[in-house]
């Protein structure tokens, strides 16, 4: 529809009416079962009022999804169809590993083809938007929803994010036609990874430096890739709700980060602040959500009951224009005026998507995301004919889809137990259920069946319910059951391999002394089993790199690599004074580090030299690391490059992430790998908030993890 209709849309719409297109109901209000991600209410929809709602969340069948729009269609007077959302997080039936492994294969590419082919999935039942990239920044293991994002690095987490955009919307303009593509909605601005405590929900309090800092790049990068919806987060910022956030919204948001799509509130969000207690009611929180710049009211009836009766001013009903159209714009974009099925057919419901492509891609992301944080004497890749054993909790579990994988089915998926069938090795099974408390016999019985194995697997790590949105952890060390069993195993043999499913980084330093091997694999998906299954028997290496730091210590949280120096740093030279900034009782550094990450075989940095010793602003510097590859296999990792401003207006991370590179070397071969460095590498947000760089001399790093790269040498930026 041409842009002049939509206005002229607009027009013939009542106030009611667009009052209506402004809340979003899931399907039960229309007799269907949906997703139910948070507390309901009890609302009374007249008849014409319900086919007035802008919007659907938690349709799960393309059945559904033509049942509800025929009958609205049928009842609403202008004829403007809904709009279908959910959340297609990783994956809709066939399940991706979660976001946070996916961000530890480092690669874009992988992460949009992952999302374009989750959208086609999610597509074909109907689904137009999902709820996803998750943009925010996190560096607190102990929140719960670390699983749905990209880590502690923002230039890593922007590169990811823009990926997740570009893979759902396909190229700009074109989702109108392509069917299977889906409009994103990057979530949640801002600042929810920051909760106190790590607590879900909980309150936020952060410097403007902090915000522009860490925060606002993923956001910027998602939007710049057109994202065509941002969701509010829960939280306060500055001791105001985000959905009520007017500050925020309007000059940070639509502003600075020029954002002219849709914002919608995230679940209940308008009415909780009332909860927040800055608002008395649900019409109060109609009003300030609203004047802050809400556009949809996710499942809370403040909107629709309590916000007409407060539009008293030109301004107001400007205002309520404004967001009808980004509304009515998003529906244009997504095709819907001229097909409001958006290609689903009557006849073609009863057709069964082919998955077969998705599930080769699944199985296939899912050995690009496993971390090989440990592996003493090369105990990994295991060999033909070995006597294994695979024990414990995770064994033969198919809890290994995560959170968000409300539409994938648990019971399909591959345990690690299934893939491990078709291996050759001998192999011996000794499973427990999930969540279980051992007994003193079950282990008993699991040290015997490990003593004359020549590996034992363990497989350990959390359950679904124990990572994900409102499920924050206090003490994220495996619980003390399964520690135990770690222990006792490895007294009766001592080449133990602990093989990690989890949502979050685990705190492992009890544990770590009782392995030579530790695999992490995250909740890695439908196909998990089976792709963790060839990483052990070599039959793929491990490749990805940690997106957040494993700590030695809950103590330590927050933690990030890119720590600041501080007054009083700790170096090796001052580590045995007292005072300097340190703990008494454990080490500053986190027990695993960001970009860390093992594989079969070790590639050896050979030389690494600047081009110049001098740059200015309109130059480019490049950075040449020659590689070698001494094994007599090939292997593949990730180069990163590192940059420290030696002197800056403000303090700064001591080493920060630039650029890396997925290089593959074959047995013997020599390699050189180039990074290019521009003056935009160089910039960084300053005191007043804008984003530069300035004259003075920089570090340059290159290495295969944060904690192991090695200076390659400094120049100087000339203005």
């Amino acid at each position: 529809m041409e842009t002049a209709k939509l206005h002229e849309l607009l027009q013939q719409m009542t106030v009611t009416e667009k009052v209506a297109q402004l809340v979003q109901l899931t399907p039960d209000f229309f007799s269907e079962g949906g997703e139910i991600t948070g507390p309901m209410q009890q609302w009374h929809l007249t008849h014409d009022k319900l086919y007035q709602i802008g919007s659907v969340l938690g349709t799960h069948t393309a059945e559904q999804v033509y049942r509800i729009q025929k009958e609205y269609l049928a009842h609403n007077r202008l004829q403007i169809p809904l709009v279908f959302m959910a959340d297609v997080i990783h994956g809709y039936e066939t399940i991706y590993p979660i976001p946070l492994a996916l961000a530890a294969s480092f690669d874009p590419e992988t992460i949009a083809e992952a999302a374009r082919l989750s959208a086609k999935e999610a597509a074909a039942a109907g689904v137009q938007v999902t709820f996803s990239p998750m943009a925010d920044y996190m560096k607190d293991a102990r929140w719960g929803r670390v699983l749905e994002g990209n880590g502690e690095d923002p230039v890593l987490s922007e590169a990811l994010t823009r990926a997740y955009v570009r893979g759902y919307q396909g190229p700009e303009g074109t989702l109108a036609a392509d069917k299977e593509r889906l409009a994103a909605c990057v979530k949640h601005f801002i600042g929810y990874g920051a909760a106190e405590g790590g607590r879900d929900y909980n309150t936020v309090d952060f410097s403007d430096l902090e915000l522009y800092r860490n925060y606002l790049p993923a956001f910027r990068g998602a939007i710049e890739e057109g994202a065509k919806l941002v969701m509010t987060s829960f939280n306060t910022v500055r001791g105001i709700p985000s959905s009520a956030n007017k500050a925020l919204i309007e000059n940070v948001l639509r502003k600075e980060l020029a954002f002219d799509g849709v914002l919608i509130s995230d679940w209940a969000a308008v009415m909780e602040l009332v909860a927040h207690r800055v608002a008395a009611d649900g019409k109060e929180a109609a009003r300030l959500a609203f004047a802050a710049g809400v556009d949809m009211d996710m499942m809370s009836d403040c909107y629709l009951t309590g916000l007409e009766e407060g539009l008293t001013s030109k301004a107001d009903h400007k205002r309520l224009d404004e967001a009808v159209l980004r509304i009515l714009q998003l529906k244009n974009d997504l095709g819907l005026f001229e097909d409001p099925y958006r290609g689903l057919t009557e006849a073609g419901l009863t057709e069964k998507f082919d998955a077969r492509e998705i599930q080769d891609a699944v199985t296939e992301t899912a050995r690009k995301t496993q971390v090989l944080l440990k592996n003493e004497g090369a105990l990994l890749p295991l060999t033909v004919g070995q006597k294994v054993a695979l024990i414990g909790p995770k064994a033969d579990s198919k809890d290994i889809l995560g959170a968000w994988s409300w539409i994938g089915k648990t019971e399909d998926a591959v345990s690690l137990a299934a893939g491990l069938q078709s291996k050759p090795v001998e192999l011996t099974v000794v499973p427990f259920a999930d969540g279980q408390v051992l007994t003193d016999e079950e282990i008993a019985a699991a040290c015997e069946a490990a003593r004359d194995q020549e590996v034992v697997l363990l497989a350990v790590g959390e359950t679904s319910e124990e990572a994900g949105e409102a499920a924050s952890l206090a003490d994220i060390r495996l619980s003390r059951r399964q520690q135990e069993l770690i222990q006792k195993v490895s007294e009766v043999n001592e080449n133990v391999v602990l093989v990690i499913f989890s949502g979050r980084p685990l705190a492992l330093a009890e544990v770590v002394e009782n392995a030579k091997g530790i695999l992490q694999v995250w909740f890695p998906g439908s196909r998990g089993g089976q792709a963790v299954a060839d990483v052990l028997l070599g039959d793929a290496a491990p490749t990805g790199k940690l997106p957040m730091s494993f700590p030695r210590s809950v103590g330590q949280l927050p933690l990030s690599y890119r720590m600041l120096s501080t007054g009083r740093p700790m170096t090796s030279e001052n580590s045995d004074q007292k005072y300097i900034s340190r703990y008494m009782d454990e080490a500053n550094t986190p027990l695993f580090a960001f970009g860390h990450g093992l594989t079969y075989g070790e590639l050896v940095n050979e030389t690494a030299v600047l081009q110049a010793a001098e740059m200015s602003e309109n130059d480019e510097l490049k950075v040449t690391v020659t590689l070698h590859n001494p094994e007599s296999h090939t292997v593949t990792e990730t180069l990163q490059l590192y940059l420290e401003d030696l002197v800056a207006e403000i303090a700064l991370p001591t080493l920060e992430l630039k650029q890396w590179q997925k290089v593959t070397l074959s047995a013997g071969e020599v390699q050189q790998v180039n990074f290019t460095l521009t003056e935009k590498d160089l910039r960084y947000v300053h005191s007043d908030l804008t984003l530069k760089s300035d004259s003075g001399e920089f570090c340059v790093y290159a290495g295969f993890s944060s904690a192991t790269a090695a200076k390659v040498g400094t120049f100087r930026l000339l203005k």
